[in-house]
Parts: C-alpha cells; structure tokens; sequence
C-alpha cells in the first residue's frame, strides 16, 4: 500500500482531511501499510465495499465486514473521519498543547465533542493529563477566616488588625468543569504562588477561566480567558461561578 501523505501545515491538514476518501486513504495506509487484512482471521483475501467505505473478508466466519475504525478509540463513535484526523494533527503538532475548547472552535464541532476528541486522542497516544485537569478549568482565590462579628469583642481586637486578606488564611480552588475540584492553602496570592499552583494542576492548552486578578497574567501555554467582575461576571462560557459556586458560595 502506497504510503500516507502527511500534511505539514495546518493548512495542508484542512485541504487533505477535508476529502473523506483522503481521511481512509490515510488511516488505511498507517493500520495496514502491507495491504488491509481481515481483523477476525487475518487472511489478505478481502474485498472493499465502497459503498459503505468497508471492507469484506471472502473467508466464512462470524463478522466478515469491518472499517477502519474497528479496534481503535475511533471504534462505535458516529464522529466523522474528518473530524478525528483534523484533531489529532492538532494535538500532535501544538508544542504548547492545545484545550478541547481550541478544537470545538477549530474544526467546527461541539466542546462536549471536542472534549470527547482530545482524550480519547491523547489515551491512545499515551498522552493522558494523569492527575492534571484538563478540558474547561476554572481558578479563584479567596481568604478564609472568622467573621468579626460573630467575635468577642476582647478577640476580635487581636484577631482583625487590618482589612482585605489580612490575619486570614489564602486559599485557591481550581474546578475541571464535569469533573474534578482542588482547593489548596496557599500563602499569599501573588503571581509566583497563584500560577505555579496553576501549572502544577492544569494541564497546558487547557481553557482557563479566571478573574481579573493581575496574579493570573501571563499564563500563556493555557487558553486564557479573564472576566473582570468590576464590569460582569459572565461573558458566555468565560465565568468562575461553578468554582464559587461549590466552593466558596
């Protein structure tokens, strides 16, 4: 089987995985470089059903036609072939990662979609987040501490000796939307601290959603959204309120 073209640009990815024959082509020549073999027996004696973009092995057993889907994190999915291969080229090439948020706006598909894309891509790759949360995150911050009135006033004159953070404890939370939550002491929230917590527990190309805390500028390996609550506190998808909302409601 001739070898697979391999698009070098992204531009060249859209033109050539915009042909679904191309898309067969392609994956057909990478999962069988010597020529299609039947997955249940293995014989060469297989017929193409163009039709259905199957194949059909000529032996007599129990499941004689298959795709090229069969067998991999493609399998069962109605997702099309266009769609798959635009997203792996994506994952592969983007140095700095690339968030499912990236791919539903790239390639024209839903976020849910794309999220679906981007980690059944990455298990098959070995590129799994392991303990990183990935797809949409959210990060806050806030300060945790006893409220003054609900203080004796003898303790309150040692414990409030000043305004904002002060004589309170730091605390960040970062939420995976659909997912996982992390909340975590931290000792003060300025940029050092906030954004090593950040890569520490996100993983690169991610959407991130954050307030418009300065601490949060210049993480720029994340898909980076910010909404300022001096003007709104949702533009669309950009908010923190899962986060505030579990968390620190």
């Amino acid at each position: 089987m001739e070898a697979a073209y391999e698009p070098k640009t992204l531009q060249d990815a859209i033109l050539h995985f915009g042909d679904p024959d191309n898309c067969l082509n392609y994956l057909a020549a990478k999962r069988w470089p010597n020529g299609v073999v039947c997955l249940t027996c293995g014989s060469e004696d297989v017929l193409f059903l163009a039709n259905q973009s199957r194949w059909k092995c000529r032996q007599k057993h129990d499941r004689p036609q298959f795709s090229v889907k069969v067998g991999t994190v493609m399998e069962d999915s109605p997702i099309g072939l266009d769609k798959w291969l635009m997203a792996m080229w994506q994952i592969v090439n983007c140095k700095n990662g690339i968030s499912s948020y990236e791919i539903h706006r790239a390639i024209g598909v839903t976020q849910k979609t794309a999220w679906f894309l981007d980690h059944r891509i990455r298990f098959a790759l070995g590129m799994e987040a392991g303990n990183r949360l990935s797809g949409q995150v959210e990060a806050d911050e806030t300060f945790i501490g006893g409220k003054a009135r609900n203080m004796h006033a003898a303790k309150r004159a040692v414990k409030i000796t000043g305004t904002g953070g002060r004589d309170k404890t730091a605390v960040m939370g970062i939420l995976e939307r659909g997912g996982k939550v992390r909340t975590n002491v931290v000792g003060n929230t300025k940029k050092k601290t906030l954004q090593s917590e950040i890569r520490e527990h996100v993983l690169a190309g991610s959407a991130l959603f954050t307030d418009a805390l300065k601490s949060y500028e210049g993480l720029d390996e994340f898909q980076h959204e910010v909404v300022d609550h001096a003007v709104e506190y949702v533009r669309g998808e950009v908010h923190t309120n899962g986060l505030e909302n579990l968390v620190f409601g």
